[in-house]
């Protein structure tokens, strides 16, 4: 509903009825939108985590896993962009999302900083920089994608990641 209507556009009511239930249920459990959004930034969050701690033995890996995941997520990263741009405008709302995306950046820091650690040889990058990366690249990336569908080539975010630790 989200993605269809931007966060705005979408209704409790619409939200309700698309996911079969009345609005007071949904209201029994989000007393506003925002609670709603941020339940579904959790769960998102908590599923990209479990993507990159499920095992990912090279940044190769954890950036085709990112890619695949970015691209069966059309409809969260509609969503991600939208509350990104409410975020930027009301400082209340920013202050939440900040919090969400440290934790985010936090768990990816620790995935990378793992696969630093049992590489051969030294980075060339250090990991709190490797992080900013998969961010950058996976936003960046996600943007041309819901642009133009399938322009993004599949591997590049692993291809890039690999090679800054190769300090190719």
């Amino acid at each position: 509903m989200f993605a269809d209507r931007g966060f705005a556009g979408a209704s409790i009511d619409d939200i309700a009825a698309a996911a079969g239930f009345t609005k007071g249920a949904v209201y029994s459990n989000f007393r506003t939108k925002d609670e709603l959004f941020f339940a579904l930034l959790d769960g998102e969050i908590a599923a990209r985590i479990e993507l990159i701690r499920q095992g990912t033995a090279d940044l190769r890996s954890m950036g085709d896993q990112l890619t695949e995941a970015m691209a069966a997520g059309r409809d969260w990263q509609l969503l991600f962009t939208d509350y990104w741009q409410r975020a930027m405008r009301d400082e209340a709302v920013r202050e939440r999302f900040v919090a969400h995306r440290r934790r985010l950046r936090a768990a990816i820091a620790e995935q990378v900083q793992a696969m630093v650690d049992r590489a051969e040889a030294p980075s060339a990058v250090a990991a709190s920089s490797l992080m900013f990366t998969v961010l950058a690249l996976s936003n960046g990336l996600a943007i041309e994608e819901l642009m133009d569908p399938g322009s993004t080539p599949p591997e590049l975010m692993g291809q890039v990641l690999s090679a800054l630790v190769a300090g190719d």
